[in-house]
């Protein structure tokens, strides 16, 4: 088996705020939903506070990581894998060529959740 071309990307951070889920409509025809949620990942070696990047996560509808999205809410750590991209993009304060990070998630692993106050309905996908 060749490894050539593989894009395999395996992150833990902690969800920035609750998954926002999209109707999408197909090239092909027909609707599907996708999940965007982005995650802090802490750059470990350098170990200065506030020294974080952020990783925007897509997660489609169908795929394993889907069936998880009932429990990640903000706050929650969470182990994420799949394909990266860069998106470039020129920032709006100093107009410098940028670029963001994409990851879209084949699988997701719950490694802590954060605390409810009060127990809230589970939403139905």
């Amino acid at each position: 088996m060749s490894s050539r071309g593989l894009n395999l990307c395996t992150l833990s951070g902690n969800v920035a705020a609750d998954p926002e889920i999209r109707n999408i409509e197909r090239k092909t025809g027909g609707n599907t939903q996708v999940a965007e949620l982005t995650i802090y990942v802490d750059r470990i070696p350098s170990r200065k506070d506030n020294d974080n990047f952020t990783v925007t996560i897509s997660v489609w509808e169908g795929s394993p990581a889907w069936r998880k999205l009932t429990y990640i809410k903000k706050g929650s750590l969470i182990i994420v894998s799949g394909a990266i991209d860069a998106s470039p993009y020129i920032s709006k304060s100093d107009a410098q060529a940028r670029a963001g990070l994409q990851l879209k998630a084949t699988d997701i692993f719950l490694d802590a959740a954060p605390k409810l106050e009060e127990p809230q309905p589970q939403p139905v996908f």
